[in-house]
């Protein structure tokens, strides 16, 4: 198995057919064929359907499409690290984020890493947490932040905040509590919009209702952070979250936040990367720009319910 195997195989993936693939290669189609052939035969499996309409990955095309994405990242990362500057890093690097956090961080890392580190492309990806802990372990992202759940010992990981879940809901809506913070078990006896047991805020919640003895009940899931911020806009109930993907629209009246107590609610957010992969010089610049940025924003308390880990 060859790497530019790996690169053909993936070009022709992202564009859907042997022709196209094989003009961003600059290959002979006749001589792409052939490399896929070489490389279905070496698997012993079919990677991909061939239709007058394109091609279409096979489940064994799937799964090996995203090795051969990790390894020729690792690949690319490698020769970069050999090539870079450590004082001017360059080169791209990959940071995923959960939907619940990009809201806060996102567009100031984005700006900072801009205005310090123009040579680096810094690639912004918003996925559920699970999946980012997957990313990062096979290597297709460099750096993830995620959620200490006590399950990050496979990871290098550096503590960035404490994050407050606050009781949201529409600004006059009947769900919104008789005073300015409410119990957790009051919390719970309302209508709840939340996300699915694989997000990381979810399995918090209830970590924390059974240690107080308490029942989640019954709940409206939606995953899809704008999904859910319509249904809370159309009152049809309030949720568990952090502040900062609804943000906007609580610095704005629209919606209110109320702290929970008795317990009360927080996670720990944390940045990781891999125990097993180097970081180059652009990667490890951006893990320090993260928590600059992170720092900042607490002490601007740009980043509403965060408390700083010192």
């Amino acid at each position: 198995m060859e790497l530019r195997q790996l690169r053909y195989f993936v070009a022709i993936v992202d564009h859907g057919s042997l022709s196209k693939a094989a003009l961003v290669l600059h290959v002979a189609q006749p001589a792409l064929t052939q490399q896929l052939r070489q490389l279905e035969e070496e698997l012993g499996a079919q990677l991909l359907h061939r239709s007058a309409q394109g091609v279409l990955s096979t489940d064994a095309g799937k799964v090996f499409y995203q090795h051969a994405q990790a390894i020729l990242k690792q690949v690319s990362d490698a020769r970069s690290a050999v090539t870079q500057s450590t004082t001017r890093p360059s080169g791209s690097v990959t940071l995923g984020l959960p939907h619940s956090i990009s809201g806060a961080l996102a567009l100031p890392l984005l700006m900072a890493s801009r205005a310090s580190y123009p040579e680096i492309t810094l690639q912004l990806t918003e996925e559920l947490s699970g999946n980012l802990a997957e990313q990062l372990r096979a290597g297709r992202i460099n750096l993830a932040v995620l959620f200490d759940d006590g399950q990050l010992a496979g990871f290098a990981n550096t503590p960035l905040v404490e994050e407050d879940l606050m009781f949201i809901c529409r600004a006059g809506s009947a769900f919104v509590p008789p005073a300015e913070r409410l119990t957790l078990e009051e919390a719970l006896a309302m209508p709840l919009i939340l996300p699915a047991q694989q997000q990381g805020v979810r399995p918090r919640i209830e970590n924390v209702a059974r240690g107080a003895g308490l029942v989640l009940p019954k709940v409206t899931e939606i995953n899809s952070i704008a999904i859910l911020r319509s249904a809370l806009l159309a009152d049809m109930g309030a949720t568990i979250l952090p502040v900062a993907p609804l943000l906007a629209d609580v610095a704005s009246g629209t919606l209110r936040a109320f702290p929970i107590e008795r317990p009360a609610l927080s996670r720990l957010v944390t940045l990781c990367a891999s125990r097993n992969i180097p970081l180059t010089n652009a990667a490890a610049a951006v893990s320090r720009l993260v928590e600059q940025v992170t720092r900042e924003l607490c002490a601007d308390q740009a980043w509403l319910g965060a408390r700083l880990i010192k």
